[in-house]
């Protein structure tokens, strides 16, 4: 197994390699490589939100050659990002923007890998001081202090889960991303109102914690939505807003373990029927990056036996081409295969591991 790991590492690093473009654009998947399925849905776009991912599990594997290039990609190619500093659904690779939809996370994931990128030399974050800004800005000008003006949608790209002004509701994932992104903001450049409202939103966060459920509610506000949703992992890992160990936090793992795994599998969240080509018919799969990312949890709870289960869970159900898909399913169903997100996540958590 250690081997098949070790064959997954190397064709991870490659797949980062051909997701990376020549003009700095990463893309969600390369479907002109001749492994991209031919009946799979085309997934050669860049959503920032996967690109930040890419460049942190990119710089783990010792790859440091497409996080500026993509930086810059962002800072001159994605429509209308200049004028408003905000980031929507996705972009084709020379920017135009394909799906009209506000996902304020995106901002903050790409604030959060810029920093990881200039962590042990933060004066060259400098070099970057133009997007950080319109970054930054961006969120905080559609902040206002207890939601955001303009609705938003989350990482999984719900569009009937759009909040609402007038719910006051906000994605507990999306304040997660945009807290820590707006906080790593002022330790790069120094901006006391980027820290203000990155307050303001962890205390958002907090309240969305339900004690009568004892668990983070995905959504809160006027109106709560109580489903469970694996995102919330997210608010440990990479945001650091909650720690591993805080009673919160584990309970709410718990819930996630007890409602929406299935043998051993991670699913998104309660009656997801999003299968990778929109049939919805047979319902949704495991998603990898899920089970990674449940393994990233328990390996800051010092707990490898779990980390490695729900790691090797997906090791062992991939197939001989070293491929990672979007979904794993239980019937003949494929999808997309290879999603580049998932090979991030497997890079982050085999470094968790000790694999890489």
């Amino acid at each position: 197994m250690d081997k098949k790991v070790q064959k997954l590492i190397e064709t991870s690093i490659q797949i980062i390699k051909d997701a990376s473009l020549e003009n700095g654009a990463i893309v969600a998947a390369n479907s002109d490589k001749e492994y991209y399925p031919r009946q799979a849905k085309d997934y050669h776009y860049v959503w920032p939100r996967d690109a930040a991912y890419i460049c942190v599990a990119a710089q783990m594997a010792g790859i440091r050659t497409i996080q500026e290039p993509f930086f810059h990609w962002l800072n001159y190619r994605p429509e209308n990002f200049k004028k408003e500093g905000l980031l929507f659904a996705n972009y084709s690779t020379n920017g135009r923007m394909e799906v009209d939809q506000f996902q304020p996370d995106q901002a903050g994931s790409v604030l959060w890998a810029i920093y990881n990128f200039y962590k042990d030399d933060l004066a060259k974050a400098e070099k970057q001081e133009v997007v950080i800004r319109r970054l930054a800005d961006g969120l905080c000008s559609e902040w206002r202090g207890k939601y955001f003006f303009k609705n938003t949608v989350d990482l999984w790209e719900e569009s009937n889960r759009k909040t609402s002004t007038r719910m006051e509701n906000n994605h507990t994932y999306s304040l997660a991303a945009c807290a820590k992104g707006l906080l790593l903001a002022h330790k790069m450049l120094g901006n006391i109102e980027w820290e203000d409202v990155a307050r303001q939103m962890i205390e958002r966060i907090d309240d969305s914690y339900d004690h009568k459920q004892k668990r983070f509610l995905r959504n809160h506000g006027r109106i709560d939505d109580p489903n469970i949703d694996a995102s919330l992992l997210g608010l440990t890992y990479p945001f650091e807003i909650i720690l591993p160990d805080d009673a919160r936090m584990i309970q709410t793992v718990s819930a996630i373990e007890k409602n929406i795994t299935i043998n051993g599998g991670v699913h998104r969240f309660q009656f997801d029927y999003y299968d990778g080509e929109g049939s919805a018919q047979e319902g949704a799969g495991a998603w990898p990056i899920l089970n990674f990312w449940m393994s990233i949890y328990y390996s800051l709870r010092n707990d490898r036996k779990k980390s490695e289960a729900y790691f090797m869970w997906v090791v062992e159900k991939i197939k001989d081409d070293y491929m990672i898909p979007e979904q794993i399913f239980s019937d003949f169903r494929e999808g997309i295969r290879p999603l580049v997100w998932s090979h991030a996540m497997f890079l982050i958590a085999s470094k968790y591991l000790g694999y890489l």
